[in-house]
């Protein structure tokens, strides 16, 4: 329960504001972009995320594509995450998955973290020592 001085924002407001900062392009360096994946969707559960791979990195150049899927319980929960580019990265699952137990934003969640800082970390984690030069499957989708 919120306190004093502390306002809960309702999900679907949250997601709107998300969806006018991804959309708009407001924040970040262009590096990560993000928007509704389904523009029927009223829960507005289903979101697409772009990362452009970080330079210098085995992932330079490339772009990246995401699903995010933002169930009831966002932004108390995190959402689902699953790249849809293959990738290779310690965080990111045979299938695509990211998984939370190696991606401390998701394993660690608050409620004041957001769709961009998920995209953010994910290219801030390609550029780690442990991720900037393993090899990467071929080029294509899961």
């Amino acid at each position: 329960m919120a306190g004093p001085g502390n306002v809960v924002v309702p999900r679907n407001f949250r997601l709107l504001e998300e969806l006018e900062k991804g959309e708009k392009g407001l924040g970040g360096d262009g590096s990560v972009s993000y928007g509704m994946d389904d523009s029927e969707d009223l829960l507005m559960r289903s979101w697409q995320g772009t990362i452009l791979g970080p330079p210098n990195t085995v992932h330079d150049g490339k772009i990246y594509t995401l699903k995010l899927y933002c169930d009831q319980n966002y932004p108390d929960k995190p959402p689902a995450v699953r790249f849809y580019s293959r990738i290779n990265m310690s965080c990111v699952a045979a299938n695509g998955v990211v998984d939370p137990r190696h991606f401390n934003i998701l394993g660690h969640w608050r409620r004041d973290y957001s769709m961009e800082t998920i995209l953010l970390e994910l290219r801030r984690e390609m550029a780690a020592p442990h991720n900037r030069k393993l090899s990467q499957p071929p080029e294509g989708n899961y």
